[in-house]
């Protein structure tokens, strides 16, 4: 009797240590390490939504990259692409390709340029491919003479002020998807979401 009251006494101390279970842990820590990991990777494809012009990563399909080609100008003395929002680079390594130019593309989004620069490799166009991780509002167009755009309708203007800014002369301009509000295009080929407008800077 006393030593059941011992053991139910207030004051005693259990000699059963409280025990946590570990594959918890293990659990708790795998899902947020794999939380932590997507938010990694899928931030990079979010963020343009937070920007002032959102430009998803919308891949072009093969009828675009064939209008594309239909319209780059291939000097002999030597010509150079930029695809700006190059996305997964198809772009830029069709150019490549078709018309041995150097081509370069400019993305924010560093798993798209990474995958882009892999691609370029496997395509054996990585000698003559480049691929930049900047914001295409600070990068400077001037040193190309053919640039390609697929752009959203919200930003085209800003991109039509930019053009006019900086492209050089002579220049041959490939917008994709969306025209410029006030430009002129020389051409159009053909209709729908595979529509590539043409226009040519003359000064």
């Amino acid at each position: 009797m006393n030593s059941l009251a011992a053991l139910e006494s207030p004051g005693s101390k259990s000699n059963v240590p409280k025990t946590r279970s570990i594959s918890g842990k293990i659990l708790i820590a795998l899902t947020g390490g794999i939380g932590v990991g997507l938010s990694i990777v899928c931030y990079p494809f979010v963020a343009p939504a937070l920007r002032k012009h959102c430009l998803p990563y919308v891949p072009a399909t093969t009828k675009q990259i064939e209008n594309v080609l239909l319209s780059v100008r291939a000097a002999s003395g030597g010509s150079k692409l930029l695809d700006i929002g190059s996305g997964d680079g198809r772009i830029v390594i069709a150019a490549a390709k078709a018309h041995r130019i150097e081509a370069h593309g400019v993305e924010l989004n560093p798993w798209l340029i990474c995958y882009s620069r892999l691609s370029a490799l496997r395509g054996g166009v990585f000698d003559r491919t480049k691929f930049f991780r900047r914001d295409l509002w600070k990068f400077n167009i001037a040193h190309y003479d053919n640039i390609v755009i697929f752009g959203v309708e919200q930003m085209m203007s800003d991109l039509e002020q930019k053009i006019t800014a900086e492209a050089q002369p002579d220049s041959t301009i490939i917008a994709c998807r969306f025209p410029f509000p006030s430009l002129q295009p020389v051409r159009i080929i053909e209709s729908g979401i595979d529509t590539v407008w043409v226009y040519k800077k003359l000064k």
